[in-house]
């Protein structure tokens, strides 16, 4: 009985080896494919004018405005909603930020009555726009990692949304 061959192991290797690979890179391409559907703006560009500052943000596909920012330094991802009277950090955000839980609050949500916590950001990053002491509520039961970025922020701004794009602009003056 004859041995198998060596190179036909090693085709079988290599084939098997490339196909693993090709998996792999397929699976990282529409990951990354799918999470930029999903947050379109996870590099906010800013431009300078005179006397103000501007972001121009664009609507994931269900035409929410989801983008990557900053809270006390960190990096956060925020989900605008002009709906929300405060800027709604989620429990498990708000530890890993280390926010402090200030008075509770009751609040009216989408999905009924609940408590939050009165709490306050130092700084809030969106682009180059920074706000500061921005009056915030820490949010128990809500699972998400997204902070909503609610009317206690926006009003501190001037907006404008036209189709699927969301101009944010902070006078500098």
């Amino acid at each position: 009985m004859s041995s198998p061959v060596p190179g036909r192991r090693a085709g079988r290797f290599f084939f098997l080896l490339a196909w693993i690979a090709g998996l792999y890179l397929a699976t990282r391409f529409f990951a990354g494919w799918e999470q930029r559907e999903e947050n379109p703006n996870q590099v906010v560009g800013s431009q300078h004018g005179q006397g103000y500052v501007e972001v121009n943000l664009l609507s994931n596909r269900q035409g929410h405005f989801v983008a990557d920012g900053r809270v006390n330094g960190q990096k956060v991802q925020f989900m605008v909603d002009t709906g929300a009277t405060f800027v709604a950090v989620p429990e498990p955000v708000a530890r890993r930020l280390e926010l402090e839980r200030g008075m509770p609050v009751a609040l009216n949500t989408a999905n009924g009555r609940t408590q939050g916590y009165q709490t306050q950001l130092a700084s809030l990053q969106l682009g180059d726009i920074t706000l500061k002491g921005v009056r915030a509520v820490v949010m128990p039961g809500l699972d998400d990692e997204q902070i909503l970025l609610g009317m206690s922020a926006l009003k501190q701004l001037e907006f404008t949304q036209r189709g699927g794009n969301l101009l944010l602009r902070q006078t500098t003056k």
